[in-house]
């Protein structure tokens, strides 16, 4: 058996297949390029999912890869077992070869076969097969042809041994190979009672695509079967490297090592360092992808395996900012197969960095917390309040409390922690006051044919009159509306430009239109009748306002260029997250991990400008969505797209899929001028800005706000945003100390007044009055108390503008007969207020602070008649 690299059996695989016919196909990225319906790509067969399924043809029928994928989020989630197992990974690699109506089982298996035991010498006495049990063409072919011997094989279920692409569709049956790791391992053959085990280790899947299945179950057989294999690149090399875990393999050794280097630790078999060179590779190569932290969606599943890796960190004593420094040893095994990890090695390391910089004092406050609680635990499992706790006040992510529940034996009352969040979403509501009004969705099918692109006047036919969201026969003045036409010169909203205006006529009335939506095939004209009255069926004249039109496609035109200049000029990871565009300005959301710089800026409105000079044509042509992909067109991350889609060129600058309306030419636009840059949210920065006369006017405004502010700064003009930024940023750090003092006050208050806590029957029982006592902060310290006092019934108070603000907290053990809601009742009744809340948490307020006191020193009494 030869002894490989990592590197060494990824080429020889590639280089196997590609002299027998196979094209070579580059790993697609860890985003589905296009399938809705995966979070990652997540198996080799991905990119090549739509050939399967006949929706996509390409000029081979035979190819091979060495995919990257990822499993950390959605159905297919390995993320908790990492670190604990010794094949689980987040990131790996499948190489796979595949036949599209090409060869078929036969070749398949000898091409496994020869593979394994030829190319690489692994000796067929440590290989075992499993077939489909009712397969016994395959069956055949291993036993008679391939000789394997029948006491190393064995008919495995449809569970195991019958793959499917879902519930209908292509599907058919599997064959595996299993590599025995020798009697020391626990566990037996596949197929037996001990198969669960260890010893013997799946290494190569070959799946048959023999089927059509139909939703009754019915299997009609392929006219052109295919084949998809994949063998997972880490268990190949644990196989070929002699050692049992992946995580003993060359390339997470270098890792591993990194990591043990920065926690200043010779001993590299803790769970600990496997997590974090695991979640090296993810991180690294989900950034390199396009992915950046967020709270929602890929960016969501990318921030927690960044925390989870930075926590793992602290549990090794690591306090620095370390993650980012693992990029580098990264890129030095993995580079040479994925270039982009080394191309995009100083964005993912600034990714990363900041990440954990904004995480560090959340990880060391929840920890700090989190073992404070541990110590007063009953029983193996811990509370839900405890673990909302730390999610609400501390930011600590509840993935992290599970993890940490798992390294000590414990469990979570997560029913507790969900009930914890209802309470508070219905408090939330409360204090809002906010209800949603949605629009009814229209019972109207009609199709209305767009004739906007070309003109802003038609003549059409009023299909269908609605009020409140249902069908009239007319609309008269005063009343508002929907009109539906059969064709339409206005525009309905969508790919962020808003929907035109205008007014639609007949010989009986006149409608304002004051937005246009769209509803499947149907446009939906929002108005006001503002004279006679709209009847259904009548023949009228659409016409769109032509100079909101015109500015609107100012804006949106430019949102163009300025989408394809921040990716000139930042990098291609720059991708769209939101857009407005409106007759006013236009407002364009991207992904990007930094402020941009004044430089920048002024380097985005230089190629923007420069584009709107050259006066290039702006062309439209509607094509099949793969060709339009295949050219270079960016697809908008969130939009749908059908067959056939418009592409939208300006130049040679800028190649959009867009629907929306623009100029005819880049001159049209006139200039272009940005006028504000922030973030919105984490790694999402938003761009506003002007075009036309619009950003004219703005400039020559801005010229003399800048020269009085230079006098107000006492600088020059060309330092003022120097000088105005210093002030912001030491005005956000004034307001973080702050924030950071009034926590550790509130700790402070929190240890100091446990003290003052009486027992009434068993029960501390605590009702004080904070001086100076900041009304947000009173909810943090009961936290506190509650936390240190455990059996306890609280009562803190403060006085502020002569209102009082009271807070009540009891611990779950007393609730049964102690309400927190009563309880804070009963003290607001006497400083002329009222409130309520959970068994667990109320609050309340009054205008009588004279009467406190005394309310709070009958707050024993009050406990004491209760239990």
């Amino acid at each position: 058996m030869k002894r490989l690299t990592t590197s060494a059996i990824r080429e020889q695989f590639l280089d196997y297949f590609r002299e027998r016919g196979h094209t070579i196909v580059p790993s697609a990225p860890l985003i589905p390029q296009r399938d809705p319906t995966l979070l990652f790509t997540n198996a080799g067969m991905v990119p090549f999912k739509d050939i399967f399924l006949g929706r996509e043809h390409r000029d081979y029928t035979r190819a091979a890869s060495s995919q990257k994928c990822l499993r950390a989020g959605g159905k297919h989630n390995d993320l908790e077992n990492v670190g604990y197992t010794a094949r689980h990974h987040t990131f790996f690699e499948m190489l796979g070869n595949f036949s599209f109506g090409d060869y078929f089982k036969r070749e398949a298996i000898q091409y496994a076969w020869e593979f394994l035991t030829g190319v690489l010498a692994i000796p067929e006495e440590k290989l075992w097969v499993t077939v489909y049990e009712e397969d016994d063409e395959a069956a055949d072919i291993w036993l008679k042809e391939m000789k394997v011997s029948p006491e190393r094989f064995a008919r495995i279920g449809a569970h195991d041994n019958f793959w499917s692409m879902g519930e209908v569709g292509p599907c058919g049956p599997c064959t595996e190979i299993f590599y025995d790791h020798g009697p020391e391992v626990a566990g037996g053959p596949p197929g037996s009672p001990d198969a669960e085990g260890d010893r013997y280790v799946e290494i190569w899947n070959l799946v048959f695509m023999q089927y059509d299945r139909a939703p009754d179950g019915t299997l009609t057989p392929l006219p052109k079967p295919s084949v998809d294999t994949g063998m997972g690149v880490e268990r190949i090399a644990a196989v070929l490297q002699g050692v049992h875990s992946n995580y003993d393999i060359d390339l997470f050794r270098h890792l591993i090592r990194a990591a043990a280097d920065l926690a200043g630790t010779d001993d590299l078999s803790g769970n600990s360092l496997k997590v974090i060179a695991d979640h090296t590779r993810a991180a690294a190569f989900l950034i390199a992808d396009g992915v950046l932290p967020s709270n929602e969606g890929r960016g969501y599943v990318l921030r927690r395996i960044i925390r989870r890796a930075i926590r793992h960190g602290y549990r090794l004593g690591i306090r620095e900012i370390f993650f980012h420094r693992l990029v580098a040893p990264l890129a030095e095994v993995m580079g040479d197969a994925y270039p982009e990890i080394v191309s995009h090695q100083a964005q993912i390391e600034q990714v990363l960095k900041r990440e954990e910089a904004r995480f560090a004092e959340t990880l060391e406050q929840g920890m700090r917390v989190l073992e404070d609680g541990l110590k007063k635990l009953e029983g193996k499992r811990i509370p839900g309040d405890l673990i909302f706790l730390l999610y609400d006040t501390y930011g600590f992510p509840v993935d992290l409390t599970r993890d940490f529940a798992l390294e000590h034996g414990l469990s979570l009352d997560l029913e507790g922690f969900e009930r914890a969040m209802a309470e508070q979403r219905e408090r939330a509501r409360a204090a809002s006051g906010f209800s949603a009004d949605y629009h009814k969705v229209i019972p109207i099918h009609a199709k209305t044919e767009f004739l906007g692109y070309d003109r802003l006047e038609a003549e059409a036919k009023i299909l269908a009159v609605l009020q409140n969201g249902e069908p009239v026969e007319s609309l008269p003045a005063g009343e508002s509306g929907v009109v539906v036409l059969d064709r339409t010169p206005f525009y309905a909203e969508g790919g962020g430009q808003v929907g035109d205006r205008g007014e639609i006529r007949t010989d009986a009335g006149r409608l304002r239109v004051e937005d246009t939506q769209k509803q499947g095939d149907t446009w939906l004209h929002w108005g006001k009748v503002v004279q006679g009255q709209l009847e259904r069926a009548a023949a009228s004249t659409a016409r769109v306002d032509e100079e909101l039109r015109d500015a609107t496609a100012l804006n949106h035109s430019a949102t163009h260029l300025l989408h394809a200049a921040l990716r000139n000029l930042l990098g291609e990871h720059v991708q769209q997250k939101g857009s407005l565009v409106d007759a006013e300005r236009l407002r364009f959301d991207f992904a990007h991990f930094e402020p941009l710089t004044r430089d920048q800026v002024e380097e985005i409105e230089r190629l923007v400008n420069g584009e709107i000079r050259r006066n290039q044509p702006v062309t439209a042509e509607v094509m099949a969505k793969d060709d339009a992909l295949a050219a270079g067109a960016v697809a908008l991350f969130g939009e749908k797209y059908g067959d056939r889609v418009r592409v939208l060129k300006i130049g040679d600058f800028s190649v959009e899929l867009c629907g929306g309306t623009h100029v005819r030419r880049s001159g049209d636009i006139g200039f272009f001028k940005i006028i504000t840059e922030t973030g919105i949210a984490a790694g999402v920065r938003r761009i506003e800005a002007l075009t036309g006369e619009r950003a004219v006017r703005w400039a020559q405004g801005a010229d003399a706000q800048l020269t009085a502010l230079a006098g107000a700064f006492k600088c020059q003009p060309e330092e003022v945003e120097i000088k105005s930024r210093q002030a912001l940023e030491k005005n956000r750090q004034l307001e973080k100390e702050l924030e950071r003092l009034k926590a550790k006050l509130a700790s402070q208050a929190g240890s100091d007044l446990a003290s003052q806590a009486v027992d009434v029957e068993g029960v501390k029982v605590l009702a004080v009055q904070l001086e100076d006592g900041d009304p947000k902060a009173l909810r943090t310290t009961l936290d506190q108390l509650k936390n240190k006092l455990g059996s306890a019934a609280i009562v803190l108070a403060t006085v502020k503008n002569a209102k009082v603000t009271l807070v009540a907290g009891v611990s779950k053990d007393l609730t049964d007969r102690i309400k927190a809601g009563e309880l804070v009742n009963a003290v607001a009744q006497q400083v002329g207020g009222r409130g309520g809340g959970r068994p667990d948490f109320a609050q309340a307020g009054g205008s009588q602070p004279e009467n406190l006191s005394e309310a709070l020193a009958g707050v024993d009494d009050w406990i004491r008649s209760r239990l």
